[in-house]
């Protein structure tokens, strides 16, 4: 088959499938694993040019709907009939279902690429099972205006799952709009900086230590930057980044577990 992936999460799906090689395509922004660098880039996942994409002749593009935006190149994929398929996975239930839907429709066998995932995943929890504190986790999306993941979203499962609690899992929505005051009334444990779309070397912490009443929180000292690729994006990775963040919270739960073999690319 002849596959085009836009956006990055679904190239992430088809490597863990071991399909990456059925890639004739991407968007801009899918960078993992690196053997899939080389392949033709038809532009940001929010402005695909569907020229350069129908050129190409696939039998199937990958898009999600977990992109806020990606409607738009959906509706262009249907109004020039070629043949796609819309994940949008919120969960890392989600995820798993992703996996065994686009392995059938790729005719690749995902049984044992759902079973490491789901294992890995397992493997988490009952390292969680029995923490004695569940810190507060503030997620920041992007600095201004305040954006951060509401109960709806796979970071709130990646904080439950590693022995903690998304600060904002109150708001039953993906995300929320918020703003510094909000946040310094909810009093987080930690800061976690997963700026959508930036790298990490260009996430500036300094921001939120010069914002009013930060050295009087209970996070002050406690920020990190975490990789917008294992945190912002749905897919297998995610795994990755739990696994991370485990070690920063319960380090004596986490610091001897590795990262499962199918991440390492």
């Amino acid at each position: 088959m002849r596959i085009i992936s836009i956006c990055p999460s679904n190239t992430e799906l088809l490597a863990f499938l071991g399909a990456e090689k059925m890639l004739v395509g991407i968007d801009d922004f899918s960078d993992w694993p690196k053997e899939i660098t080389h392949l033709p880039k038809l532009g940001p996942d929010l402005s695909i040019r569907m020229d350069e994409l129908e050129l190409l002749e696939p039998d199937l593009v990958l898009a999600s709907l977990s992109v806020p935006g990606m409607e738009k190149n959906v509706e262009e994929l249907k109004k020039r009939n070629i043949p796609h398929m819309i994940l949008n996975p919120q969960s890392l239930y989600d995820i798993g279902q992703d996996l065994l839907a686009v392995g059938e429709a790729c005719g690749v066998d995902a049984l044992s690429a759902y079973a490491a995932y789901t294992s890995a995943i397992n493997d988490i929890k009952s390292r969680s099972a029995n923490v004695e504190s569940h810190p507060s986790l503030y997620w920041e999306w992007w600095p201004k205006p305040i954006f951060t993941p509401g109960k709806i979203n796979w970071l709130t499962e990646i904080s439950n799952i590693t022995g903690a609690r998304n600060l904002f899992d109150d708001i039953d929505s993906a995300n929320v709009q918020t703003d510094w005051p909000d946040i310094l009334r909810r009093d987080p444990d930690y800061i976690l900086l997963a700026w959508v779309g930036i790298m990490t070397d260009k996430v500036k912490p300094e921001l939120v230590r010069k914002r009013p009443g930060y050295e009087t929180m209970k996070a002050a000292g406690k920020i990190h930057i975490m990789e917008e690729e294992l945190y912002c994006r749905p897919s297998p990775r995610l795994v990755e980044g739990a696994i991370k963040l485990g070690k920063i919270l319960h380090p004596e739960q986490f610091n001897s577990m590795e990262t499962p073999a199918f991440l390492k690319r």
